[in-house]
């Protein structure tokens, strides 16, 4: 295991650690670092540490992990309130706004972090970033019915102007281009990616545009967390240093 990898392993535990307590409604993310929170979850519940747990997953991949180790799970069309929810991100700006989706699970990572009184988002410090775009494609996931006229239609809207529309190929859990059929999600649609040079003016804006777009199913800006009453009532972020845990910060 690299450090940066056994950084991401104890920042997932420190996440379930600091934030999971016995009887709540867990959000399992998606990810490289999401994969040692839940990965933790199910150590506490095997231990007995914790108890009573019901948790969420936001994709297949994670729904099989939890499954192997032995956590309980729920779905929102049960449990449409959770405690909290903890993921990763691909980009973090000054303002706390967020592109998610690289993996592909970006409609049910919404679906269910939208639900939680807290949101944990664990990241390592090069996902900071002064600006959303450059650094990671935006994700777009579409309806597969006429994809090439809602890809378009996206690279038109005026919030999109300078970006790049390119239909994600090969594995819906990678934005790199690696098979020759069109990328597939676990819900069935296409994923566009949006690739910028230079930083998104307004990503509230583009959010609005993108969601206002027929043929549109959800984004990767996740926009407002931090605002009471918006998408939630708290957001904690923490991003590890490679050199050492000792250096990590907690903004709130």
């Amino acid at each position: 295991m690299t450090s940066q990898d056994e950084l991401k392993k104890q920042t997932g535990y420190k996440a379930i650690d600091d934030y999971v307590e016995s009887g709540m409604v867990v959000g399992l993310g998606t990810g490289s670092t999401a994969y040692f929170a839940v990965e933790r979850l199910g150590q506490k519940l095997k231990s007995g540490e914790l108890k009573d747990i019901v948790a969420i997953p936001t994709s297949v991949r994670t729904k099989e992990q939890a499954e192997s180790l032995g956590i309980p799970l729920v779905t929102l069309d049960t449990h449409s309130k959770l405690d909290v929810a903890i993921d990763g991100a691909d980009e973090v700006d000054p303002d706390l706004n967020l592109v998610k989706g690289g993996g592909g699970a970006l409609l049910r990572e919404k679906m269910v972090e939208v639900c939680a009184d807290k949101f944990i988002v664990i990241v390592d410090e090069s996902k900071l970033c002064d600006g959303l775009g450059p650094g990671f494609p935006l994700p777009v996931e579409i309806t597969p019915f006429c994809h090439e006229h809602t890809l378009r239609t996206i690279a038109a809207l005026p919030s999109c102007a300078g970006g790049n529309a390119v239909l994600r190929m090969g594995s819906s859990s990678s934005n790199v281009c690696d098979g020759d059929e069109i990328a597939v999600t676990d819900n069935g649609n296409y994923i566009v990616d949006l690739h910028f040079t230079e930083a998104i003016k307004d990503a509230p804006t583009m959010a609005t545009e993108l969601k206002n777009t027929v043929g549109v199913v959800e984004h990767g800006l996740f926009c407002g967390m931090t605002t009471a009453g918006k998408l939630h009532t708290h957001l904690d972020l923490f991003y590890f240093q490679v050199i050492s845990l000792d250096h990590a910060l907690l903004l709130q």
